[in-house]
């Protein structure tokens, strides 16, 4: 398995020894959370309210929002929460933010979001909306920033477990393993777009940037 965090969803009992026939890979998901909210403080100075996109019936997505939720209150910002599970659900989630209108949007790692990732970040855009994401691929459809585990990494990785299980180890003697890799990535044209100038000290630290 990959998992943003394996232990807080219920897949295994610890890192070190699974106790499961189970083992893997942790992408550390929920705990960078903390990392992007720093990020878009760096990104905007006046940074105040952030806008958590999530979606409910994904148990990860709780874990994430309280990681985001913790790191918020330690910089002293103000979070909420928008909420979609399904494409109908998105209009409704649209809606609010125009209305709440934060000074940033984080959307959590979730499959269904993710697959909304050009829709997601057209509407940032077109509402102005600075917006920091899990996957490069988010930021590659339009999104302006992103922060993450490096995914071709563990990818690999996970071959590698896979071939130790073939050749007969068991799952639960196998830790989980945890990411070195980590990317930031950055579009100056969604940055262009919005009317931002990213600080050249975050510019440097990029790990790709996109213009």
């Amino acid at each position: 398995m990959i998992s943003g965090d394996p232990i807080a969803v219920g897949l295994v009992s610890g890192l070190a020894n699974p106790g499961a026939n189970v083992t893997g890979l942790s992408t550390l998901a929920a705990d960078l959370e903390g990392k992007r909210i720093e990020l878009l403080k760096e990104l905007l100075a006046t940074l105040g309210r952030i806008a958590v996109l999530s979606n409910p019936t994904n148990p990860f997505c709780i874990v994430a929002v309280e990681r985001a939720r913790v790191a918020a209150t330690a910089l002293h910002l103000d979070l909420e929460v928008v909420e979609a599970a399904e494409e109908r659900d998105l209009d409704s989630a649209f809606l609010t933010l125009s209305r709440q209108r934060p000074d940033a949007v984080l959307t959590v790692a979730d499959p269904f979001l993710t697959s909304q990732r050009t829709r997601i970040a057209a509407f940032m855009v077109g509402s102005r909306f600075p917006s920091m994401y899990t996957y490069r691929e988010d930021v590659l459809a339009g999104g302006l920033i992103g922060y993450a585990t490096n995914y071709y990494d563990i990818f690999r990785r996970a071959a590698m477990l896979t071939d130790k299980i073939l050749k007969g180890a068991k799952p639960a003697d196998l830790p989980i393993q945890q990411p070195t890799k980590f990317e930031l990535v950055i579009n100056l044209k969604t940055a262009k777009a919005l009317g931002l100038e990213v600080p050249a000290q975050l510019l440097a630290r990029a790990d790709e940037v996109i213009e």
